[in-house]
This record gives C-alpha cells, structure tokens and sequence, in this order.
C-alpha cells in the first residue's frame, strides 16, 4: 500500500526544485538589472564628453549655477590681485566691484561659450585620463589655455576693451592628485565590465526563471513586479544619493547649484529609472489580463463552435423504376 504514495511524493521533488530555482533566478534578474543600468549610466553616460556637454550647458543660465561661477571668479581675481591691494584702502572698495563685474560677465554669451568649452576641455581630460592605463602614478591635468582663447576671440569680436591685451598662455592646472585618479581608474574599468555584464546576466536569469517555472504566466507577473519594484528602488537611491552629496558640501550656500548639476548628471538614470518601473508594471498587467481573460475567452469561443447548428446531410438523388 505504501507504493502508490510514494509515486506522488517523489513527482512533486522535482516540481518544487524548479519552482525554487525559478524563484531564485528571478529575484536575481530583478536585483541585477537597477545594478545594470547604474552600470551603464556611469561606464557610458557620463563618460561621454558630448553628452555630458549637452547636459551642462544649459546650467549655464541657472542663476544658482551663476551665482556660484561669479563668486568663484571674483574670489579668484581678488586672490591674485592681493599682493597689490593689501596695505591700500582700495581693498574694500574693489572687491563688491569685482563681484558685481563676474555677475555680470556670467550674463553674457561669453560665458556660456566659455562654460561650454571648459567643460569639454576638463571632461575631455578626465576621460583620456580614466582610459589610459599607462597614465598609473600621474595626476589629472588639463591646459587652459584653449578655453582662454575662445573667450578672447568672443570679446574681442564683441569690440570689449583691451580684449586684445588678454594673454593666453599655456600651463597646467591640476584636476585630480594621483592617488585619486588612480583609484578612479579602477573603479571605470570595474564599471565598464559591470555595465556589459550585468544587463546579460540578469537576461540570462529572467530567461531561466521563466523555463523552470511551473506556471509561467505567474513567472512573467513576478518578473515584471520585480522589474517595476527595481526601478523604484533606483528612483529612491538616486533621491537619497542627492540629499547625501549635498549634505556632504562644506558651503551651504552654493548647494542649489550643486543641486542643479546633480539634477543635470541624473536625468538619463531617473529616466531609465521611470521607464523601468512602467516596463514592469506593463508586463506584468498584461500577464495577469492574459491569465484571467484568456481562458474565458477561450471557453466562448469553444461554446460558440459547439452550439452552431450541424450541416443537413445532402439528400440523396431519387432513382426512378425501370
């Protein structure tokens, strides 16, 4: 007697196998597409000088962005002129001049050309840099001097005064010590293998947990709820990543502007983000529909062909006696 149910139990051990690998290859295909795409956001995206220049340049009409800029180049000019205001009575005099002179030139087609060529020049050379694994034990260093003659050109075209006189000279200021570009260049080539593997991976899974499912509409619903549920993780990482890098800054007044390019540098990952969880949520709406209207659709039409009326036999050709 005890044969007859140990048939069962031993058929449903091989069920209950498949269901818990297909549980677990989606869950990990879940977890590791959000990781996929931040992969890919970083090793591709922001690597991307052209991109990236598209994204900044319109922060150069942010009046936060502005307002930081100008500070920045007054402090700078008052720097180098100090050894020749200190010991006069002018020093207090120049200074709100010299600020209300960059407000000023941050207003001007000038600097948003110069905004944009500094930040090809600077994103330029932090690629090169990332890129290039004989540049171990060197820092990060870029030439102002071809960003120096773009404004030159554009004031001297806009006939400012002594615009001419401005000197363009080549030097090299110092981007990043070696220490931290070294270790940037390791975490960009983990990143790179990251963001090619990862996306394959969690493709690879999906496609495994769907197999192994023993009702596979149910592993489609999961794996689209569990696609949506990534991209809203991901939504709330990078609203979280945001609040911590700005906390993280020694001067609170320029946070809006720090704001306004963190905004600038995430957009493409809130996008993919978003698109995420609608993907999911499509998905996995459309499985459930298909679960519960299909079979009575089915069922309809089956009744449908079952209840139309039969063909009437032919009738057979009177033979007439001979």
């Amino acid at each position: 007697m005890p044969e007859p149910h140990r048939a069962p139990a031993a058929a449903q051990a091989p069920s209950r196998l498949r269901s818990a690998l297909s549980a677990v290859a989606l869950l990990l295909a879940c977890l590791l597409l959000p990781l996929g795409a931040v992969a890919s956001w970083a090793a591709h995206g922001l690597t991307d000088t052209g991109r990236y220049v598209r994204a900044m340049a319109p922060l150069s009409a942010d009046p936060d962005v502005r307002l930081a800029v100008a500070d920045a180049l007054g402090d700078g000019v008052l720097r180098e002129t100090a050894h020749e205001l200190d010991g006069t009575s002018l020093r207090g005099a120049v200074a709100p001049f010299v600020h209300d002179a960059a407000r000023s030139f941050t207003r001007t087609e000038t600097f948003r050309a110069a905004w944009d060529a500094g930040n090809r020049t600077v994103h330029d050379a932090v690629v090169r840099a990332l890129r290039d694994d004989g540049a171990h034990g060197a820092p990060v260093t870029v030439d102002p001097a071809p960003v120096i003659a773009r404004v030159k050109q554009q004031l001297t075209e806009d006939h400012v005064p002594f615009a001419r006189r401005i000197p363009v000279t080549h030097t090299r200021i110092a981007l990043l010590p070696a220490e931290e570009a070294d270790r940037l260049r390791t975490g960009y080539q983990v990143l790179e293998t990251a963001a090619l593997w990862l996306p394959l991976a969690a493709a690879v899974l999906a496609v495994a947990g769907i197999a192994l499912a023993g009702c596979r509409r149910r592993a489609v619903t999961a794996l689209g709820l569990g696609t949506a549920l990534g991209g809203a993780l991901l939504v709330v990482a990078v609203a979280v990543g945001r609040r911590l890098t700005l906390a993280d800054l020694p001067d609170p007044l320029h946070r809006p502007a720090a704001g306004a390019v963190y905004d600038a540098l995430t957009a493409t990952l809130r996008t993919v983000s978003w698109l995420l969880c609608a993907l999911g949520l499509a998905v996995a709406l459309a499985a459930w529909l298909t679960g519960r209207y299909g079979p009575r659709r089915a069922a309809r039409r089956a009744a449908r062909a079952s209840a139309a009326p039969a063909a009437d036999p032919a009738p057979r050709p009177m033979r007439g006696r001979v």
